[in-house]
Order: C-alpha cells, then sequence, then structure tokens
C-alpha cells in the first residue's frame, strides 16, 4: 500500500473513532459525569483528521499530473 492510500485508510479509521468518543461525550453529558479527559478525548482524533484532511484536500493541487496537464492547456 503506498503512501497516500494509507493515508486516506487512516483518515476514514480517524473518522469512525472521532464518532465513537463524540457519542462518548454526548453519554457522559447525560449521565452528568464530569470529567475533562471525556471532553478532551474527541480533540485527539480531530486534530489527527484536520491534518490528514488537508493533506489529502492538497494532494491533486500538488500531483505532477495535475502541474503537467494545467501547463499544456495553457499555451
Amino acid at each position: 500500500m503506498n503512501w497516500n492510500n494509507w493515508i486516506r485508510q487512516s483518515h476514514r479509521w480517524l473518522s469512525i473513532a472521532f464518532t465513537v468518543a463524540v457519542i462518548i461525550n454526548i453519554v457522559a453529558m447525560v449521565l452528568q459525569q464530569q470529567a475533562v479527559w471525556i471532553g478532551l478525548l474527541a480533540l485527539f482524533p480531530l486534530i489527527l483528521m484536520l491534518l490528514s484532511g488537508l493533506y489529502l484536500f492538497a494532494l491533486p493541487y500538488l500531483s505532477p499530473r495535475r502541474i503537467a496537464k494545467g501547463s499544456t492547456s495553457a499555451s
């Protein structure tokens, strides 16, 4: 598996982890369990998703194929 596919797959798994963390946070709020670590539980996968999402967003613009294609159409 190449680097881009690894980033894409980890982004998908991080989104599942983030969803589970948000559900845990909602359940803790309903049960009125006040703990700081529960609130911060969703922050770790969210930061990693931000980084991997920005990479995946910029990937089509930074690929050599797109640069070469864009330069031939400009002339």
